[in-house]
């Protein structure tokens, strides 16, 4: 773990990974898309967080997701703990380099 300016940063490792992403989708995170995130992480027993600017809700939960009001060109910044870390950020890269399908 690392110190950075009176912020603790966990090291990327098999069991965290965190990146940020630009919602490019033509309507943002509207409900067809939240849900599936939601249906994706959903999948995997990591913990998943998605945070919009100071506003950080769980990845599993369709409400949480829709709260964020994340439209088009919002920058949000995944988090993912647990042992199947990897595989779950891998799927959702996936998601938002095919813009949900849109």
């Amino acid at each position: 773990m690392t110190t950075i300016k009176g912020k603790i940063e966990e090291p990327e490792s098999d069991h965290f990974c965190e990146k940020k992403f630009v919602v490019r989708n033509k309507l943002g995170l509207h409900a067809r898309p939240a849900a599936m995130f939601v249906q994706l992480a959903n999948k995997f027993q990591s913990e998943i967080s998605i945070r919009k600017g100071k506003q950080r809700v769980n990845g599993k939960s369709i409400m949480g997701l829709m709260t964020l009001a994340a439209g088009p060109g919002s920058q949000v910044v995944i988090s993912i703990h647990g042992l199947d870390a990897k595989r779950a950020m891998q799927g959702i890269e996936k998601l938002f380099e095919t813009n949900f399908g849109e």
